[in-house]
């Protein structure tokens, strides 16, 4: 491993996101800039000034940097510098190496990811055995940009359920989204963004946000170890969602049964943040990714199902979970008690998918 890494230049996003990860991999970084007086500077514990690649000075300059500080390794997140180092490296800067790869590789990256599942999605449909006539697929453009977005936004929303998602917007009818449990809203987007496209309905996000209401009661303890921090959740959250609401997007922070009594009574939700939302008050997906707890994962169905429209959606996360069988308890003895008016179930990544029938 490189334990001598020159970062040039030092004040770029990604030289300072590589300076974090290396410092806690105990490694030596020495912060480098063309510029006399970088704001950056003051992160670098080692700093070393060099001229602007385009100097004649340059190869020079570097050479005694890399003698100086015992150098075996360069980060640089600019695209020419890194080009320019790629090409002469071995002739003009023997044994030392460029730790990354072509920063625009890097950058584009994710948009070339985003359009490989895009094109996965219309290539491999996911065929429903449903009389209900389907919107029109979104194009490959689209579904890329949903998925590109969604990747930015932390969460564990796996792409198969993605993919059913995707799908399953088609065959819904107009009406509410709800979602019980948003943490920091990875899924929200993708529920928010689908519904604005075929012209669903508008979201409703349910979560406590509280460290209280986040225990799980896992088999082994191991969820309920991990510490998080709900306020810092409901951050990201708005962060997350803010630009997308327009009046689309609204959440209740409090406990699933709570929520649903306000959601039963009033129409119109309100935040400080999202503003006023006005809502149907009949739901065509519901997406269930709350505590995980039997206990609670039955609750949130009893008390949102009723509001379920003729022909909608409900989603069980989690349904298939290493921590313990909650949500697939839940779900399981759900279809088993309403067997008459399930049109179709399946499970799709981790999730279980159930469409009620259109003339229930």
């Amino acid at each position: 491993m490189t334990n001598s890494i020159l970062i040039f230049p030092a004040g770029m996003p990604r030289a300072l996101t590589y300076l974090e990860r290396a410092q806690s991999d105990g490694m030596r970084i020495i912060g480098s800039s063309s510029l006399k007086s970088d704001t950056a500077r003051g992160k670098y514990s080692e700093w070393v000034y060099l001229p602007y690649v385009t100097s004649p000075d340059f190869n020079d300059a570097l050479s005694r940097a890399i003698e100086d500080f015992d150098i075996e390794g360069i980060f640089t997140p600019n695209p020419v510098v890194w080009d320019y180092l790629n090409r002469c490296m071995a002739v003009n800067f023997p044994g030392v190496k460029l730790v990354n790869t072509s920063p625009i590789a890097s950058e584009v990256a994710p948009y070339h990811k985003a359009m490989q599942f895009a094109e996965s999605v219309l290539v491999d449909s996911l065929p429903l055995a449903t009389a209900v006539t389907p919107q029109p697929a979104m194009s490959k453009l689209q579904t890329a940009s949903l998925f590109c977005h969604s990747e930015s936004i932390p969460g564990m929303c796996d792409h198969e359920k993605i993919r059913a998602l995707c799908e399953l917007f088609r065959y819904a009818p107009c009406g509410d989204i709800v979602e019980i449990g948003s943490w920091w809203g990875k899924s929200a987007f993708v529920l928010s963004r689908l519904a604005m496209y075929y012209g669903v309905g508008k979201l409703l996000c349910v979560d406590p946000w509280s460290n209280e209401q986040l225990i799980q009661n896992d088999e082994k303890g191991l969820v309920d170890r991990v510490p998080v921090d709900a306020e810092e959740a409901l951050t990201i959250f708005q962060l997350n969602l803010l630009p997308y609401a327009h009046g689309a997007i609204n959440f209740l922070r409090l406990p699933s049964i709570a929520a649903e009594e306000i959601y039963r009574t009033n129409p119109n939700i309100s935040s400080h943040e999202f503003g006023e939302t006005t809502f149907a008050g009949g739901i065509s997906i519901l997406h269930i990714d709350g505590n995980h707890s039997y206990r609670s994962a039955r609750a949130d169905i009893d008390a949102w199902a009723k509001h379920i429209l003729p022909g909608g959606w409900i989603v069980f996360d989690d349904y298939i979970w290493p921590y313990g069988n909650g949500p697939q308890k839940a779900g399981d003895e759900f279809m088993m008690e309403n067997l008459e008016s399930i049109e179709l179930a399946f499970v799709m990544g981790s999730a279980l998918f159930i469409k009620k029938y259109k003339n229930q």
